[in-house]
């Protein structure tokens, strides 16, 4: 072989090994078997079903693509794993949803619905408030005013006849308390009510015993920033240590440094009362969460009711495999990105540890409806 020969060769070579080490584009992939899905054959799709039938209740409006799917779930009489993944197979096709690092792999925490101990008036005990959505907190449609900016949207308060960003955690914990009135209840630990701002929901026992349940209102429309994140940075919790347990015992630990901490977050959640604190909580689309089968996540890369695959690990020191299907019903402040979501455990000891330890390397498949046209580039368009 001639040197030239050899030259093209090797280059030809290092191109196809350079190619195959690069990640693929972040979002939407190409259409894959359901036999390339890891785990798909093994998963109990029937657990999945009531998740699925929640869905149902929002997306035929969102999407008419779902109307026949919804549909035909309705008229399902017996079901068991086997009926349930079929159907699945029949009505979606998966495809391969890439983050944008890490050789496209994603990440997957947890979320729970913690207890926490509180009065409809405050007292010695009882001094911390969750607030209601205030009256003067204006949430403004930009798409209502400028097309091209549809689906965005900006919070804030007027003053001086000037629309001016609303207050954020630290101008509402500062003492002044700009927020007088509108108290929805009152609770026992500050740290407990960051928690559950986090959350987005959670139960209260009152002090005769009974549960009362609470749920997301609203968002001051602050930034959302990682107090993990910050301690970490400050050399406070080593990263390879740091979960909620760990923050929260920080916190704890550490009282004159506590509440500056708290207020680096100045994202502020707002609540209103649910129905019974015996129902799920209800996410984004605004169905009842299904526990260990709905999951949180950035609704500008995967859209909200689709079935979603799961291949990830349980939050252990063995990675035990965690494969299965799970439905995009809720959001959160701190979950952005093309491969991102949050898994919602319920609530109870088991719920919280899950949730508090779940930091676990993650890969994505989305299932599109069969009457949707999905691009590598993840647009979606209705097939003729």
């Amino acid at each position: 072989m001639n040197n030239g020969k050899l030259l093209l060769l090797l280059t030809i070579t290092a191109l196809a090994a350079s190619c195959s080490l690069t990640p693929s584009k972040p979002g939407m992939g190409k259409a894959i078997d359901w036999d390339d899905l890891p785990g798909w054959s093994k998963d109990h799709h029937a657990k999945a079903w009531p998740a699925l039938l929640q869905s149902c209740m929002k997306m035929p409006a969102k999407n008419p693509q779902w109307q026949p799917i919804c549909e035909d779930a309705q008229a399902v009489d017996v079901l068991d794993d086997e009926t349930a993944r079929m159907f699945f197979e029949q009505h979606f096709v998966a495809h391969r949803f890439t983050g944008s690092g890490n050789k496209g792999k994603g990440l997957v925490t947890g979320y729970y619905e913690p207890l926490l101990y509180g009065s409809l008036k405050k007292t010695a005990r009882y001094k911390y408030p969750l607030y209601k959505r205030p009256d003067d907190l204006l949430r403004i449609e930009l798409g209502d005013m400028y097309p091209e900016l549809k689906g965005k949207k900006v919070r804030g308060r007027i003053v001086d006849k000037r629309v001016v960003p609303y207050y954020d955690r630290n101008e509402i914990n500062n003492g002044k308390n700009p927020l007088a009135g509108n108290e929805l209840l009152w609770v026992d630990d500050p740290v407990a009510v960051f928690f559950l701002h986090i959350q987005g929901s959670g139960r209260i026992q009152m002090p005769d015993g009974s549960y009362t349940g609470v749920g997301y209102a609203d968002q001051n429309g602050q930034p959302y920033s990682s107090i993990g994140r910050i301690l970490i940075e400050q050399g406070e919790i080593k990263k390879e240590d740091i979960s909620m347990f760990t923050i929260r015992d920080w916190l704890k630990n550490n009282p004159q440094k506590s509440q500056d901490m708290l207020t680096r977050n100045r994202s502020y959640i707002f609540f209103q009362l649910r129905e019974s604190a015996d129902t799920n909580p209800v996410g984004s689309l605004n169905v009842p969460l299904t526990p260990a089968r709905s999951i949180a996540v950035d609704p500008k890369n995967i859209p909200m009711g689709s079935p979603v695959w799961l291949d990830t690990s349980w939050p252990d020191e063995n990675n035990t495999p965690l494969q299965r299907l799970m439905l995009a019903q809720d959001t959160g402040g701190a979950i952005k990105g093309y491969a991102r979501a949050d898994m919602f455990w319920g609530n109870g000891p088991r719920a919280e540890k899950l949730a508090g330890e779940m930091k676990q390397e993650a890969r994505f498949y989305v299932l599109v409806p069969r009457t949707q046209q999905v691009s590598a580039a993840g647009s979606e368009k209705a097939s003729n």
